[in-house]
């Protein structure tokens, strides 16, 4: 399957990065998540807002790949039947998304990144991931955020396989952070032992999205 760029100069992406330039959105608060579940400048949705580049890959299952590179003792890629068959993780987080809005109690399934990890033997001086996708989109972590125990390569939601719209077959889920780091349609995950800024980053979004410290924007 051929992949696709993202379209770099689109009506969504001059908005969004007319956004950073302003800091629209920001309170100026800080907030801790053991404190309140709410992060600053956030409101509730009960619906599950569709965001994207202007793509929505059509990735059939049979045709799907997860390729693992990088700084690992064991590249890896694998098909859909191995990804199944590997082992399963049910999580329940919330979802922050920088243009606002929060949904709580997302019940998901799909493989921990920590068994990710441990099945490509991630080496020790890697600190850094790098996530790309098949509409061409790419957004950076750090390897601590990565590995997260609430992050998951999720490809359910509520009981039902992730729609093409919400970045199915397969999506990162790092709740923790902001939700454009839960790269969809992913396609490539490498590790890397320096940092390379993704789509948004390099476009005035912070380079890790820590909700509660309202980072936004770089």
């Amino acid at each position: 399957m051929p992949n696709q760029d993202p379209p770099a100069d689109s009506k969504l992406t001059r908005t969004k990065a007319q956004w950073a330039e302003t800091g629209k959105f920001l309170t100026g608060r800080h907030a801790r998540p053991e404190e309140e579940r709410l992060p600053p400048g956030q409101h509730l949705v009960t619906s599950w807002p569709v965001l994207d580049l202007g793509q929505t890959p059509q990735v059939p299952r049979a045709a799907w790949r997860l390729e693992i590179a990088g700084a690992v003792d064991r590249p890896l890629s694998w098909t859909w039947p191995e990804f199944s068959a590997l082992p399963q993780s049910r999580k329940t987080s919330d979802i922050h998304c920088v243009t606002t809005w929060s949904r709580y109690d997302n019940h998901w399934e799909g493989v921990a990144t920590r068994d990710l990890i441990d099945a490509a033997g991630v080496r020790p001086d890697a600190a850094f991931v790098l996530l790309t996708s098949h509409d061409g989109y790419t957004t950076n972590l750090a390897l601590a955020d990565f590995a997260d125990a609430e992050a998951l390569i999720a490809h359910s939601w509520e009981g039902e396989p992730l729609t093409p719209e919400h970045g199915g077959p397969a999506r990162l889920v790092v709740p923790h952070l902001y939700f454009w780091k839960s790269a969809k349609w992913l396609r490539r995950i490498e590790f890397a032992t320096q940092d390379h800024p993704g789509f948004w980053e390099v476009r005035g979004y912070h380079n890790r999205g820590d909700p509660w410290a309202e980072q936004r924007y770089s």
